[in-house]
């Protein structure tokens, strides 16, 4: 039996890395676990309990209170986000969402909460992970890490597309602004900002298929497999 490794996918918002994520899951028999998912979870939580960002360093025990888990569909093939037990993967992925988790993301006690739950979920190998900081600071010692990137309009529009087949209501200059507000704020955080890890693959997919990443990131992850 082939040794199991963590593959840790970085990236700017909006490049397809949970999709390329559970792929390659999917391919290897491995756990899909969607770091980005955690946060508009925790988002979609703090906005439905109306509790502000300032609370939560004055009381940390509300996350206590914050029960994330991924749950496979077998009718499509792919994991759902859970929260205390109800399925929002929908609510997490509308504009309401999209506008406060990467403030939500900055707070360091959110993070280091999810964080401790990410490295948890890795302990024992076979996890593909994808979010802002897994190859620097979740698995800082993941066998393949890839960063991946392409121009923001690409991004902005494949959201747009995304968000409409799911019959999710999008404006495409909205999308554009957010994802342009969401690579400055990521970047510039003062805790787990978004850079790419020195080990880290590249991956520029602004001209590429879902099917060409696939393949190449395929063959990347089978190369360390068989290397190790």
């Amino acid at each position: 039996m082939s040794r199991k490794i963590n593959i840790a996918i970085d990236g700017h918002s909006s490049c397809g890395k949970g999709t390329l994520a559970k792929n390659l899951a999917k391919e290897l028999g491995y756990m899909f676990i969607d770091s980005g998912a955690m946060y508009r979870a925790v988002t979609l939580y703090l906005i439905q309990h109306q509790i502000t960002l300032d609370e939560i360093p004055k009381n940390p025990s509300l996350l206590l209170e914050i029960d994330i888990d991924f749950r496979l569909d077998p009718m499509i093939g792919f994991y759902n986000t859970y929260l205390n037990g109800e399925n929002v993967e929908s609510e997490i992925r509308g504009m309401q969402v999209s506008k406060w988790v990467s403030e939500v993301s900055a707070v360091k006690e959110v993070r280091n909460y999810l964080v401790n739950k990410q490295q948890k979920m890795g302990e024992d190998k076979g996890v593909v992970m994808d979010g802002r900081d897994i190859g620097t600071v979740v698995f800082p010692d993941a066998e393949l890490k890839i960063f991946m990137t392409a121009e923001p309009m690409v991004r902005a529009k494949r959201r747009y597309l995304e968000l409409k087949s799911k019959d999710i209501e999008a404006d495409l200059q909205e999308i554009y602004e957010n994802v342009i507000h969401r690579d400055r704020f990521d970047s510039s955080r003062e805790n787990s900002p978004l850079m790419q890890a020195p080990d880290a693959i590249v991956l520029n997919n602004t001209e590429m298929t879902r099917d060409e990443q696939a393949k190449i990131a395929l063959t990347w992850a089978k190369g360390v497999i068989l290397a190790g």
